[in-house]
């Protein structure tokens, strides 16, 4: 199981998917994000060992929220997360936070949300009350709507090992090479070279880049040579490519903001 630490509060996200055949585990992923949005300790987050901490990670912290399906009289889960569930959160999320400086929601078992819950997940994940941290725990992360997916940065946490990379996730990696060894001309050629793909494919493009960066800065992974600063502007960079990409500007206009803003001079 991956061991998360942000190097900061500013690294926590407002949304994430975590994805694990074991539901355990993947809960205690999540749970690991709660904790370092609520920690009061000092960074890397979280300490493990605040009062925040050791609470959120007892299920007792008063601004983690876990939602999961509901039983019925008999003591058995529904089929179902419902949209009144997604929708009690969203209204407690515009609640100023009991402890901390944040209000985080766990949903178990997010793949089980019916169409209307998914809908309404999708209207809180794009407009979240600031300070709200929403974590999608998953075992089969394509059962989740293609838009809501598209909101969240995605976590594997897979106790089989990691699976095969998508075609989009090899490009990203491709990408973040380029930029690492700051070859302009290659990073040129790259660009001009993909850009045939769709828009959907871009947009997993960046979500995959974007994921792989924050895997740098949260868990210590390989990190290409590439300091935190750097770091968080391809962070910022692919969240401004994936707005874009919303609002239908075409796949080469992307590409050339790729081209011009990924490699910067060492002094900005």
């Amino acid at each position: 199981m991956q061991t998360i630490r942000f190097a900061d509060a500013g690294q926590i996200r407002h949304a994430y998917i975590v994805s694990s055949p074991s539901q355990e585990e993947g809960f205690q992923v999540a749970l690991r994000i709660a904790q370092a949005a609520v920690c009061q300790g000092a960074p890397p987050l979280p300490c493990g060992r605040c009062n925040a901490c050791r609470k959120a990670g007892d299920g007792k912290h008063p601004d983690v929220s876990i939602i999961e399906r509901l039983t019925n009289d008999a003591g058995k889960k529904k089929r179902e997360i419902v949209v009144d569930q997604v929708r009690e959160a969203a209204a407690d999320a515009v609640v100023l936070p009991n402890e901390a400086s944040r209000k985080v929601y766990l949903f178990k078992e997010a793949e089980w949300m019916n169409p209307e819950a998914q809908n309404a997940a999708l209207k809180f994940l794009e407009e979240p009350p600031n300070g709200a941290v929403i974590v999608l725990c998953v075992s089969n992360p394509g059962r989740l709507l293609p838009t809501v997916r598209s909101r969240c940065v995605e976590f594997n946490s897979s106790a089989e090992g990691e699976t095969e990379k998508s075609t989009m996730a090899v490009l990203g990696e491709e990408y973040l090479k380029k930029v690492a060894e700051r070859d302009r001309l290659s990073l040129w050629l790259f660009c001009e070279e993909n850009t045939g793909i769709s828009i959907q494919e871009l947009t997993e493009f960046c979500l995959s880049v974007e994921q792989r960066v924050t895997e740098a800065l949260c868990f210590r992974a390989d990190a290409m040579g590439m300091d935190k600063r750097q770091l968080n502007r391809i962070i910022e960079l692919m969240e401004k490519c994936i707005e874009y990409l919303k609002v239908n500007v075409n796949v080469k206009q992307v590409f050339g903001l790729l081209e011009t803003s990924s490699i910067v001079s060492k002094k900005q």
